[in-house]
C-alpha cells in the first residue's frame, strides 16, 4: 500500500469520484473535502503529504485556502482547476501552490504530476538531510527546511524555498530557464517560465537588500539565473 496520503478538495462530485477512484486504483491513501473550510480542517488534522485543490469552492476561493495552509505548512499543493488564464495560474502559484493542472485533465497526467512531487520530496529529503548552506548573510538549513538572512528567518513559499535551494546547490553556475523549471515543476512550458519570473521576483524581494541590484542571484537575460558567491 502506498504510504502517501492525499487530500482531495473538490466540490464537483463526478470529478471528486474520478480522482479518488484513480488514487484508490493506484494504491494511494486519500481523504476528501468538499469546501474550503473542510479542506483547512482536514489539512491541519491529518497533515497529508499532498493536496489536490480545486479553486472554485462553494464557500471560500481556493487561493485563500492555499494562503491559509501556507501560514503553517509547506505541504505540496497541486491545483486542479477549470480556470485556464495565465493570471489565475500565476496567482495560485504565487500564493504557494506547487503545480497547476487545468480541467479537463487526463488521469495519466495527474498521476505523473504526483510522481514528480513524490520524487522531488524523496530527493530533497535524501540530499539535504543534515547539511547547512552559508553564503554571506544567507543561510539555508536543509534539514530543518528553513532559510535565514542574518538572524532573521525568511518566510518563503514552498516554490520560493525550492528555487532558493536549487540555486544554492549550484552556486556559481548559470542555470537555464529550462533546467530550473524542470527541476522545480517537472515540466518546461512557456507558462512555467512566466511563473519562474514571478517567483524569482518575489524571492529577490525577500533576500536582496536592493532587488534591482541583486547581490545573490544574477539574471542572464534570455538564458536563466546564477547564484553568486558572496
Amino acid at each position: 500500500m502506498n504510504k502517501t496520503l492525499i487530500l482531495v478538495v473538490e466540490d464537483d462530485a463526478p470529478v471528486s469520484h474520478l480522482i479518488t477512484t484513480t488514487l484508490k486504483t493506484h494504491d494511494y491513501k486519500y481523504i476528501v473535502a468538499a469546501d474550503g473550510e473542510g479542506a483547512i480542517m482536514q489539512a491541519s488534522s491529518h497533515n497529508p503529504d499532498i493536496v489536490l485543490l480545486d479553486l472554485g469552492l462553494p464557500d471560500i476561493d481556493g487561493v485563500e485556502v492555499i494562503k491559509k495552509i501556507r501560514t503553517w505548512s509547506n505541504m505540496p499543493i497541486i491545483v486542479i482547476s477549470a480556470r485556464s488564464e495565465d493570471t489565475d495560474k500565476i496567482e495560485a502559484l504565487d500564493s504557494g501552490a506547487d503545480d497547476y493542472l487545468t480541467k479537463p485533465f487526463s488521469v495519466e497526467e495527474l498521476l505523473a504530476r504526483l510522481r514528480v512531487i513524490q520524487r522531488r520530496l524523496a530527493v530533497m529529503n535524501a540530499d539535504t538531510a543534515g547539511s547547512v548552506f552559508i553564503n554571506g548573510a544567507l543561510k539555508i538549513d536543509f534539514a530543518a527546511g528553513c532559510a535565514y538572512l542574518g538572524e532573521k528567518e525568511l518566510h518563503l513559499t514552498p516554490s520560493e524555498y525550492k528555487l532558493l535551494c536549487l540555486m544554492a546547490k549550484n552556486v556559481g553556475k548559470v542555470l537555464t530557464h529550462t533546467y530550473i523549471t524542470q527541476k522545480i515543476w517537472g515540466t518546461s512550458r512557456e507558462n512555467d517560465v512566466a511563473s519562474l519570473r514571478v517567483f524569482m521576483a518575489t524571492l529577490r524581494k525577500k533576500i536582496e537588500c536592493e532587488p534591482e541590484s541583486p547581490q545573490y542571484i544574477q539574471t542572464h537575460i534570455g538564458i536563466g539565473y546564477r547564484m553568486l558567491k558572496v
